[in-house]
């Protein structure tokens, strides 16, 4: 703050300066005006001038260093009181531009809840013809038919849940409710919706839980569940999908391990990025980059810690570690 100082009063400072060598100079010329006399008193007008500018460096830097200090929000009450014109201007346009800044936060907060609640009317009247498409599908004599447009049928029912959820997910605290949650009816429940897909391509499952009990959400644990399957079973092909759990240091341990594609290591860090696919199938047009990105949003508010271990062409290890017990308070607070 010392060189801002001293950089906003350069232009005084130097012309202070100039002023006195200029009268030192015509003392110098004139011999009719002592010199010596005039040193001495630019020598003490000098002393008095820096006095001054430590008084004034305290007095003129407070209300910008409070500024500075000020962390950055629409909260204005923070501001310190202005001593001068320039620092009212200055508090002024400060107030105004919160204000402002306000108005047009609320405006869009107002736009945001209102497309959301639009969206979701939506996706709530798009179920209603396409539970009745499925019951139509149902009674379909054509196996072979039958089963590709269940397969279609469940991709649109799978992106109408994810964005019901991606738009879910920003209020996310307000819509957990934390329970015991039975772990095998989640993964079978998940399992039967997908049912036709694995048939499809030759999926069978190999269930072990030596834990069926977590303290969690159960929806948001189901669309967790549900997107991690939907990714294995995407990239695999006449496989089994192995869900296992285990108790390890009084946290509850679940494994879903594949045999698909795998993933580049490159790119595991980048997984969770929203919007992220692939760099090795850079042209797979069917991927959106969402669906982990939303599983671990809806993991991380239930602190639940997701870890990958993949190798291309072997198959992904994804690992759900769920919080401790005592960590139920932490979660029931938020």
């Amino acid at each position: 703050m010392i060189r801002k100082y001293f950089l906003e009063r350069f232009s005084w400072i130097t012309f202070y300066i100039l002023l006195h060598l200029f009268i030192i100079f015509v003392a110098f010329l004139d011999s009719a005006i002592p010199l010596k006399p005039i040193l001495y008193i630019v020598f003490l007008s000098l002393i008095m001038f820096s006095i001054f500018l430590i008084f004034r460096y305290k007095k003129e830097t407070y209300f910008y260093k409070s500024l500075e200090a000020r962390e950055d929000s629409l909260d204005i009450s923070n501001i310190p009181e202005p001593e001068s014109p320039f620092e009212k201007i200055i508090e002024n346009s400060i107030i105004n531009q919160t204000e402002i800044l306000k108005q047009s936060a609320a405006i869009g907060q107002m736009t945001l809840e209102q497309e959301k609640d639009d969206l979701l009317s939506w996706i709530h009247e798009v179920k209603t013809p396409l539970t009745a498409m499925h019951l139509m599908i149902d009674r379909l004599d054509d196996e072979l038919l039958k089963s590709h447009l269940t397969y279609e049928w469940l991709r649109i029912h799978l992106l109408l849940d994810q964005q019901l959820h991606q738009r879910r997910i920003l209020f996310i605290e307000n819509d957990l409710y934390i329970e015991n949650t039975d772990l095998e009816t989640i993964i079978f429940d998940e399992i039967k919706t997908l049912q036709s897909w694995c048939i499809q391509k030759g999926i069978g499952f190999d269930i072990q839980l030596d834990v069926t009990e977590v303290l969690s959400d159960a929806k948001w644990l189901a669309f967790i569940m549900r997107q991690l399957l939907t990714n294995s079973i995407k990239y695999s092909e006449n496989s089994d999908i192995t869900i296992y759990s285990h108790e390890q240091a009084e946290q509850t341990i679940l494994e879903l391990k594949d045999s698909g594609r795998g993933i580049d290591p490159k790119d595991i860090p980048r997984i969770f990025d929203k919007g992220f696919t692939s760099t090795t199938n850079h042209r797979d047009h069917a991927a959106t980059g969402m669906g982990l990105y939303l599983t671990k949003k809806a993991a991380e508010s239930l602190f639940i810690s997701i870890a990958v271990k993949s190798k291309l062409g072997t198959g992904t290890t994804i690992t759900l570690t769920f919080p401790k017990r005592n960590d139920f308070v932490n979660i029931t607070s938020m």
